[in-house]
């Protein structure tokens, strides 16, 4: 036996174990990503009502303009607040869908911190539809795919 195929044969004694175990628990991996995205997905949706109680609790309303320089992740507006000052919220507004630089739009901020910024009238619960439209098609995806992975599942012996 050649050299070549030593080592071959140590690298496939090596990997074989770690592939059927696996192959074993890929059922297992699928649900368990499933669960990951229902909870990241969750925490989202609680971090969102927890931004929206804070501004109700000291809730105050401005007309903000939408800046340049927004982006996917964030879309910056300016408003003036009671005392004579401008905020600027580092993060952006929350539930920005559909705002386009340079037009003005109503805004609800916490008066005790000015960096929890929503567009007046839209919520958490309100703007939940995506997030929880994600839970359901990884889970409408998730469920067959592991009922199947389980099925042609080597038998162990």
């Amino acid at each position: 036996m050649t050299e070549r195929t030593r080592v071959i044969d140590e690298v496939k004694d090596l990997v074989c174990p770690a592939a059927r175990a696996i192959s074993r628990t890929r059922a297992q991996i699928v649900l368990g990503f499933a669960v990951v995205v229902t909870l990241l997905c969750g925490f989202a949706l609680a971090g969102a009502a927890v931004d929206d109680a804070k501004i109700t609790a000291n809730e105050a309303v401005a007309q903000a303009e939408v800046l340049e320089g927004s982006t996917l992740f964030r879309t910056l507006v300016r408003f003036p607040l009671p005392n004579g000052d401008v905020a600027i919220p580092e993060l952006g507004v929350a539930y920005p869908r559909g705002l386009a630089p340079g037009t003005s739009v109503p805004v609800e901020y916490d008066v005790t911190d000015a960096v929890h910024v929503r567009v007046a009238g839209r919520t958490a619960l309100s703007e939940s539809a995506p997030l929880l439209a994600v839970i359901v098609v990884t889970w409408l995806v998730a469920l067959p795919l592991a009922r199947r992975m389980r099925r042609s599942a080597p038998v162990r012996g």
